[in-house]
């Protein structure tokens, strides 16, 4: 390596240090800044929690139960039936099946906590998607004054195996009426808000009322930002590909929609809470705010929603129908929907998300049928994408093995023209000597290029895959998180507090395998830095980059690793004949070669440039 290119990587290496340093500084203090609003937010919601709710419902299991709810001064409404409602106490009613408890607050008629059965929390204890009073639900309407269903509390009218119904009564006659059924075997809760008799209270020229959902997602995973970092609010457009989102990466955001949204969801990394139109909501105010790793609470994010729905006119009953999900990021559980809500589990884009959907889904999903163990699921998966890419890795391999038995010629070649006004006849004589032995030089990048998509969309399968969540695996307890070893006592910049072992084996694999295959490296000085960075470079920036990622992931790179060493050694092995190539250098030598339209452009290039120069000379005489 010569003197500018140490001078280069060091300088490289001084900025890297020294803006990593910088970003954590700045992240720190961004930190510390969002926690006091963390808390001042946690503060403010749980203050209006308590007006709502005082009581748990961790301990709800009976139908309905009874809470005392503080007294209110009387006169708030000019109906007496409202003013009754506002001071009344709150019921909860709870609606379950094989896979969700929904437990439902009379007071403002909304979902109080929903619990999914098949499923727990990092720490053992019950899923709770939403947790008793984390979730604040209001309608806002005109019916002859301004009301808000949160205010209010519902009388319990009728409760069946799948359906509560909750009437808020008017003194005319009419009611509001919210009411939620729960099929059998499904995460999906079908809520028909209706307007009874109501013709004579809401005016004509009101066609619209709001909806406002402020919901706290707790933390449910292992790793806060991996966590983080996959969890985000979706909103969709009908007729779209796919939903537009909030909060990517983790970042605080807000968004003003003036169009129609068919439906919006408040998703953590493997669960989310959907909420869908029967129509198309008029117009949305989004919102998503992060909190802190060390929130007491431990709450992840706090998603609000303000959507305005169309109000439409009639004598007697009538309905908005609206769709709650609470439930994993299944994909063909959301899939079977038909909504696109599986837009929103990250699977890539066009190229990459294809290869997700089409083969390594299926394939995930074949072999689990069969094979309960995930990491042998991970090995035979791996397996079967290298035989299926195999005729292109063994074309690149062949390709790089007689690179490497004519690299004597080629370092000779470059002992004869180290200048740099001869890179053209170089490259000439280059090309026949790759010419003379049968190697064509696109041989070995190109099939390895093609490889790409498939590890980038390995590299989104695995953190979004709910299917490795919470499975062990050798000395991973989650192969959807991270592994770790050995917790540090301080937390590494880009690194992290902890060492993942898979990670570790990772880089060092992949160390060992730059180290096989950097001898086909040419000896030219201008080659050095491609070495450095191939060998060293490259595992060192994995190994920061997998530390806290899952599992799952590393394991199927060192397994990919591995593998690509075996194919690597077998092919320099048993399918490349160096004997045979020299001779095949040696029968040609002397002879000439048909040139090829590469080969024409390059002397084209080469005299073009040597006329230049005498330009160039006359010029300076």
């Amino acid at each position: 390596m010569d003197k500018n290119s140490i001078i280069g990587f060091v300088l490289i290496g001084v900025i890297f240090f020294g803006f990593t340093w910088y970003q954590s500084d700045q992240y720190r203090k961004q930190r510390e800044h969002q926690a006091q609003l963390d808390s001042i937010a946690a503060v403010e919601q749980m203050m209006l929690m308590a007006q709502q709710d005082s009581i748990a419902a961790l301990t709800l299991k009976d139908s309905t139960v009874s809470a005392p709810v503080p007294a209110v001064p009387a006169g708030k409404f000019r109906d007496s039936l409202l003013n009754r409602s506002y001071s009344a106490e709150a019921e909860y009613v709870t609606l379950a099946n094989d896979r969700l408890e929904l437990v439902l607050s009379t007071r403002g008629a909304q979902p109080y906590s929903a619990r999914l059965k098949d499923y727990v929390a990092y720490d053992s204890t019950d899923l709770y998607l939403v947790r008793p009073g984390n979730s604040d639900y209001n309608i806002a309407m005109f019916a002859g004054e301004n009301i808000n269903t949160r205010d209010l509390v519902f009388d319990v009218a009728e409760t069946t195996d799948t359906s509560v119904v909750l009437r808020l009564p008017f003194h005319n006659g009419g009611y509001l009426e919210q009411k939620y059924i729960l099929p059998a075997d499904s995460y999906m809760v079908r809520n028909e808000l209706s307007m009874v008799d109501m013709e004579d209270l809401i005016p004509s020229r009101v066609n619209s009322f709001d909806i406002d959902w402020n919901l706290i997602i707790p933390r449910l995973e292992k790793g806060y930002t991996n966590e983080k970092q996959y969890s985000k609010l979706n909103y969709y457009f009908s007729g779209e590909k796919k939903p537009e989102h909030l909060g990517k990466g983790g970042r605080n955001a807000e968004e003003q929609i003036v169009s129609k949204v068919k439906w919006f969801a408040f998703q953590q990394q493997f669960f989310s809470a959907i909420m869908t139109a029967g129509d198309e909501f008029l117009s949305a105010d989004f919102g998503i705010r992060f909190y802190d790793e060390k929130d007491p609470q431990k709450n992840l994010m706090l998603c609000n929603a303000k959507v305005q729905s169309e109000l439409k006119h009639g004598e007697g009953r009538v309905t908005v129908p609206f769709d709650f999900y609470f439930g994993p990021n299944h994909y063909r559980t959301l899939k079977d929907y038909d909504q696109r809500y599986e837009k929103i589990i990250p699977l890539g884009g066009s190229v990459i998300g294809l290869i997700s959907r089409w083969v390594i889904i299926p394939t995930f999903n074949f072999l689990g049928k069969f094979i309960h163990n995930y990491g042998i699921i991970i090995l035979l998966m791996t397996i079967f994408i290298k035989l299926i890419i195999s005729p292109l890795t063994v074309k690149s391999y062949k390709s790089s093995a007689k690179m490497n038995v004519i690299r004597p010629e080629i370092d000779k070649l470059n002992e004869k023209y180290p200048k740099q006004e001869d890179a053209l006849k170089k490259q000439q004589a280059m090309m026949d000597l790759y010419k003379r032995a049968g190697i064509n030089p696109m041989g070995g990048c190109l099939p390895m290029l093609l490889q790409l998509p498939v590890l980038y969309a390995m590299f989104r399968f695995f953190p979004a895959s709910i299917e490795l969540r919470q499975q062990k695996f050798l000395w991973a307890d989650d192969l959807s998180a991270y592994d770790s070893i050995l917790d540090l006592p301080f937390n590494i910049p880009l690194y992290g507090d902890h060492v993942s072992l898979f990670a570790l084996l990772m880089a060092v694999s992949m160390f060992i395998y730059s180290k096989m295959t950097s001898g086909q490296m040419s000896n030219d000085p201008n080659m050095a830095g491609m070495k450095f960075m191939s060998v060293w470079l490259m595992p060192i920036m994995m190994l920061f980059i997998c530390n806290n990622l899952s599992s799952g992931l590393s394991y199927y790179y060192l397994l990919s690793n591995l593998i690509t060493m075996f194919q690597t050694w077998f092919v320099r092995r048993f399918m490349v004949d160096e004997k045979k190539i020299h001779a095949q250098l040696a029968a040609s030598a002397g002879k000439p070669l048909p040139k090829s339209k590469w080969q024409l452009r390059l002397e084209e290039a080469q005299r073009m440039q040597q006329q230049a120069l005498k330009e160039q000379q006359k010029k300076r005489r």
